[in-house]
């Protein structure tokens, strides 16, 4: 079991949200009862075979698809009981694994930050994101307010080691993988996150969301591009900002009134749908090929 396991429950959680946007409540029921049980299967294994080393910079932060999965799955159920177990579960967890990565971080140089920087970096936004917006959705406004700008701010601090290291070295293999593409989902759940806090009272957070809405929407075609020279991964990393993606841009069709983005949700709900079928069965088929053995 890797670290980066959960990301099969933020990607199927988010993808029944975007099923649900648009009014496909069998599949969203059936997706997020998966994710549910996906989740807890999951937290069983990690107990009894995760056995991380937490002086490698990249596990703490592979780590933060816990803390997002509780946050997708959380938003998700809608209920008080989910919103308080798994919100507190994701803040325990993210504020230990906060800690620990700022603790890594702050020991390497720039240049060493630079070399190793990766797409997958960018889930310390996403969780944060994640957690702004449960705690928009459980009142506490201004927490969330703090989470959003917080997760903006290491958003900006990956990305930019991340494009420092592609004008460095086009052809670092850590920047082939599947998770370059959460370079557009960690952008993606902070737009959503905004839409949580604009439904929560503060409307003044409008122009926020449409700012990091139009640059989600900015890198869809250079990480289109660079997706035909991707090498195996975990490929629910990519599956997750497809269905971000489409979450977030119902969410500002909504805010805003532009329904021609509803359309655009529509498209790549559809999109996200078809790669969490086909990464599901493969994952299915894998697993089978595995244990036959």
């Amino acid at each position: 079991m890797k670290p980066d396991a959960f990301a099969a429950v933020m990607a199927t959680g988010i993808v029944s949200i975007a099923a649900a946007d648009h009014g496909y409540h069998v599949i969203s029921i059936g997706l997020a009862v998966v994710a549910a049980v996906l989740l807890a299967a999951l937290v069983v294994a990690a107990m009894a075979r995760l056995r991380p080393d937490f002086e490698d910079l990249d596990v703490p932060l592979q780590l933060f698809t816990f803390v997002a999965a509780c946050a997708v799955v959380g938003t998700r159920l809608q209920s008080s009981v989910s919103h308080a177990t798994l919100g507190i579960a994701a803040a325990l967890a993210w504020l230990g694994l906060a800690m620990l990565t700022a603790r890594l971080l702050l020991r390497q140089r720039w240049i060493g930050l630079r070399d190793r920087a990766r797409g997958g970096w960018e889930l310390a936004s996403v969780a944060t994101s994640g957690l702004a917006i449960l705690a928009a959705d459980s009142g506490y406004l201004w927490l969330a307010v703090v989470l959003l700008a917080l997760a903006i701010c290491v958003y900006g601090l990956m990305t930019g080691l991340v494009v420092w290291r592609a004008c460095h070295d086009r052809s670092a293999p850590e920047l082939m993988q599947p998770d370059i593409w959460i370079l557009m989902g960690g952008v993606a759940i902070a737009t959503l996150a905004g839409d949580h806090i604009y439904a929560a009272g503060s409307e003044d957070i409008r122009p926020l969301t449409v700012v990091t809405w139009v640059v989600a929407s900015a890198w869809i075609a250079p990480l289109a591009v660079v997706s035909v020279r991707l090498r195996s991964g975990n490929w629910w990393a990519a599956v997750f900002p497809l269905g971000m993606y489409s979450s977030a841009t119902y969410a500002t069709a909504v805010e805003t009134g532009w329904r021609v983005l509803t359309t655009v949700s529509l498209v790549f709900f559809w999109i996200a749908f078809a790669a969490w079928t086909i990464v599901a069965i493969a994952g299915l088929l894998r697993f089978r090929r595995e244990n036959l053995r």
